[in-house]
């Protein structure tokens, strides 16, 4: 298992400082919102590319992959009623997912709740039709690209379009591509699921649906900064054999970002070594 940070978290240093902080306080790899990249990620330039890939390399990190990944340009949507967004999001999705292997990232998170949520005036399952129109879209993407395009559940206060685990792995099954699957935010999961994210990760995991995992607290904080317990999802993850990333995505930085990322990787770490005596 990789540890990676949300890179958002260090957003207002550059690329490259951010690297060498993720790399000096035990971090694997970051996972990138293309929105820190530029205003608009669509129309980095290769050269640009070429050098955030390198940046990481240099500081001995991994770009382990993309997440928040409909936030820039302005305007994407895959729920839109207007055909012409829907499309230019589509077209979006397929640029970021090659931007995504053009860094050496592995899987893209598909969060954006903003971009997914069902417009005024539209039916839902209309909108969910949509959805399931541009997941199929981007994994096709994905597989040509050689990563995995990963729906996330989110909770309902930020979008009624998949929010559970059950609706995510229903949806994935419905589009059936290789490259679709889903993956586990613990936040997510706390606020929306009936059933600890441990036993949701021991249900799901051996089916090879969930490829990524996400921590933080339902109060939108680190992980080990709230009362959720991470240790049984970590165990979880150990016991069923997990092999994906773990990225730390905290929403509220305390007491700032860097303090908190070094403070989250401390506490996962330390709960790897507590449980290395019983990985397979």
């Amino acid at each position: 298992m990789r540890l990676a940070l949300c890179n958002e978290v260090l957003r207002e240093r550059d690329f490259a400082a951010q690297c060498a902080f993720a790399a000096a306080v035990g971090y694997d790899g970051l996972e990138v919102a293309p929105f820190t990249l530029a205003d608009d990620p669509l129309a980095l330039p290769a050269p640009r590319v070429a050098e955030v890939r390198r940046a990481a390399a240099d500081a001995g990190v991994a770009i382990t992959g993309l997440h928040w990944l409909l936030v820039k340009p302005d305007g994407l949507s895959v729920t839109s009623p207007d055909a012409a967004v829907r499309a230019r999001t589509s077209d979006a999705i397929r640029r970021i997912v090659d931007l995504c292997a053009a860094l050496g990232g592995r899987y893209l998170v598909h969060g954006s709740p903003a971009q997914r949520r069902t417009p005024p005036g539209v039916d839902r399952a209309t909108a969910r039709a949509w959805l399931a129109e541009a997941l199929a879209v981007a994994a096709r993407a994905a597989q040509d690209a050689g990563v995995i395009y990963l729906l996330e559940p989110l909770p309902r206060d930020e979008t009624d379009q998949v929010n559970t685990l059950d609706e995510a792995v229903a949806l994935v099954r419905e589009v059936g591509a290789p490259a679709l699957a889903t993956m586990l935010d613990a936040k997510s999961a706390a606020l929306s699921e009936a059933a600890a994210a441990a036993d949701l990760i021991d249900r799901w995991l051996p089916t090879g649906l969930i490829r990524h995992v996400q921590l933080n607290d339902r109060n939108r904080r680190g992980p080990g900064q709230g009362e959720d317990r991470i240790a049984p999802i970590v165990a979880a993850l150990v016991r069923g054999g997990y092999a994906g990333d773990i990225a730390i995505e905290p929403f509220e930085y305390v007491p700032d970002g860097p303090a908190c990322a070094a403070r989250a990787a401390g506490y996962v770490r330390g709960l790897l070594e507590a449980l290395a005596p019983f990985r397979t």
